[in-house]
């Protein structure tokens, strides 16, 4: 193998690519990426064995082949070189280190075999299809904060991306639950996404998706079964391994009486949340609140250290309620939405509320009250 690649290219792949590497690992082939140079472009491949990135790049290619060596050593040499170098990447007949040369330097990385690597990409997909990259992001970002860190209940550490009927229409949805909170997005359905199966796809995943998906007003094609999805954008494939559980019926969480609406404008609500919340308890983080007509108070009251009070002007007409909730999961959901104008549905202090923006039906949130 010998080949020639600009710095930048190179740099940008490996970025990509060594981001799905764990820092420290018992497999040492695991810790490696495979370098394979053929025709006028390399390919870069790292793998957990969960989740695999392949990224392609430009370069001179003088002699086919292919090695692995590792990633982070290697992204921490590039990282470091001049910009606009140009790198050779090279391996000898003994075929155990690697040489890269760039300018004066000069350095011999100690490579592993390329039978070595796993193959993560091999299997039948039983869906394909196409969607504008913008549209993905919309569901991750919309719902990947709600996605469960909780390692026993692993079937709630992912996204659960199926298709879906909403007002009639077919659309793909994406919901995440903590137990806590839910939260669901909607989007049309695309074209050829018609009988995919329900897939729950990893926490892991969905980080590393949401970073190659980033500024990008690109396509976005994304190939699934019921063990594994692909997606590919650019010169980019990410394969990944799908959580083996059952998502749970999280239309049973879903309030179906809640008739009490309130409405108060989202920046006044977070900042009023932000500002009481100062003086809650780290441990419960609780804050209360009372929708009486016309207004809005939020309150905290902690023996340690204090209590706060703030009113809101409000559009509310029901019945006077108190209702309380964990202030960063308030937060978290007033994050996602867009409108100037946050939309609760409650019903009575024990039960779940509706949040949503105003006057919108393709994002919904589901929040559990607290004792406060």
């Amino acid at each position: 193998m010998r080949l020639i690649i600009e710095r930048s290219a190179l740099l940008k792949a490996l970025t990509h690519v060594a981001s799905v590497v764990e820092r420290r690992n018992t497999i040492p082939i695991l810790s490696n990426v495979l370098i394979s140079a053929k025709g006028k472009t390399v390919s870069l491949t790292a793998t957990d064995l969960d989740i695999e990135v392949v990224e392609t790049a430009p370069a001179e290619v003088s002699q086919d082949g292919g090695t692995t060596v590792s990633a982070h050593m290697l992204h921490d040499i590039v990282r470091k070189l001049s910009e606009g170098a140009q790198v050779e990447l090279s391996l000898g007949p003994d075929e155990d280190r690697m040489a890269l040369i760039s300018g004066p330097a000069k350095f011999a990385i100690q490579a592993l075999p390329v039978d070595d690597f796993p193959d993560l990409s091999a299997g039948e997909m039983s869906h394909a299809f196409t969607m504008p990259a913008a549209d993905m992001k919309r569901l991750l970002d919309k719902t990947r904060f709600a996605i469960s860190t909780e390692e026993t209940r692993y079937y709630l550490n992912g996204i659960y991306l199926h298709a879906a009927e909403n007002n009639g229409k077919q659309m793909l949805r994406s919901v995440a639950t903590d137990g806590h909170r839910l939260a669901q997005m909607d989007i049309e359905l695309p074209k050829g996404a018609d009988g995919m199966p329900g897939i729950i796809v990893p926490r892991k995943t969905v980080s590393e998706l949401h970073k190659l998906l980033e500024d990008s007003d690109a396509k976005l094609k994304v190939e699934l079964s019921t063990s594994k999805i692909r997606f590919s954008l650019g010169d980019v494939v990410l394969t990944s391994q799908l959580i083996d559980g059952t998502f749970p019926d999280y239309g049973r969480v879903i309030p179906e009486g809640n008739d009490k609406a309130l409405n108060v404008s989202n920046e006044e609500f977070a900042r009023a949340v932000d500002r009481v919340s100062t003086l809650s308890s780290d441990k419960g983080r609780a804050v209360k609140l009372k929708a009486a007509n016309g207004k809005l108070v939020l309150s905290v009251n902690n023996p340690e250290s204090g209590s706060a009070t703030e009113e809101l002007s409000a559009d509310y007409t029901s019945e006077d309620i108190e209702i309380g909730f964990n202030a960063r999961y308030l937060l978290d959901i007033s994050a996602q939405l867009e409108s100037k104008t946050v939309k609760f549905l409650l019903s009575d202090p024990g039960s779940p509320i509706m949040v949503h923006d105003d006057g919108a039906t393709d994002a919904l949130y589901v929040l559990m009250p607290m004792r406060v």
